[in-house]
């Protein structure tokens, strides 16, 4: 198997601004295949590309992303930038001519709720753009993923699992019930390696992946394992630790 594909998390959020269009643009810069970005549903349905189903952590505002009015979000400034938050339509028009692989996160509300509709919405874009045979849509709910199943059967899903989403069910049978609704499983790293001989044993090399290594020596060592991909917040440091491997090998 060739070396993992590596993955701009939420862009790059350790190089910029997270989920940020300077982030997203400034990607495209680095030898990486693929990017990572979040999506939330606000009440007047504009697709929002933002991690947490609250304002406070990365914006200048506070309150629910859900609550924000049709419009509002032009004025909600990223911390450290003079930018707002990007819109979902705003981030495919940067990637819809370079051919990047798209890793969509649905996100739930703040009480941890799916939002209604946003799965056929989030597709619907993704299709607009012609970019459905480039894309996933990923999430960390099966039920989710269930229903892009059934409301966008040909783009391709990705769950997320870590130690905290496995709980309720156990490990083997949160793999087995997501390997039933996904197309890649990417494990946080921690647990994957745990577990990685149970994991291994159940996900097929070309389905797996993990999150999220981001110093050179951890991402070299996840570069030598027999991973789809690796999804990092330090894309840049990914380049480099592959570049080594193969000059290395050469």
């Amino acid at each position: 198997m060739t070396n993992p594909i590596i993955v701009g998390h939420r862009g790059a959020r350790n190089l910029w601004a997270e989920n940020s269009l300077t982030g997203f643009r400034n990607l495209l810069g680095l030898k990486v295949e693929s990017v990572e970005f979040d999506v939330h549903l606000s009440a007047a349905g504009e697709l929002l590309v933002i991690h947490d189903a609250t304002l406070d952590r990365t914006t200048e505002r506070s309150g629910r992303v859900a609550d924000l009015a049709a419009g509002e979000y032009r004025s909600v400034i990223l911390k450290g930038t003079d930018e707002r938050i990007p819109t979902l339509e705003e981030v495919l028009e940067i990637y819809a001519p370079t051919g990047l692989e798209l890793h969509v996160e649905l996100k739930a509300d703040a009480e941890g709720k799916p939002y209604e509709g946003l799965e056929a919405r989030a597709a619907a874009e993704i299709d607009r753009f012609g970019l459905a045979g480039k894309s996933f849509l990923t999430s960390f709910n099966s039920e989710v993923l269930k229903v892009i199943g059934q409301v966008a059967p040909h783009i391709r899903r990705l769950s997320s699992l870590n130690h905290k989403s496995v709980e309720a069910r156990g490990l083997r049978q949160s793999v087995e019930a997501m390997l039933q609704v996904s197309d890649v499983l990417a494990i946080e790293k921690a647990l994957l390696r745990e577990e990685w001989e149970l994991l291994t044993a159940l996900i097929p090399a070309e389905k797996l992946g993990v999150w999220v290594p981001n110093e050179l020596e951890d991402l070299s060592f996840w570069l030598k394992q027999p991973l789809r991909q690796i999804t990092t917040d330090r894309p840049d440091l990914g380049v480099k630790a592959r570049e080594g491997l193969f000059d290395a090998a050469h």
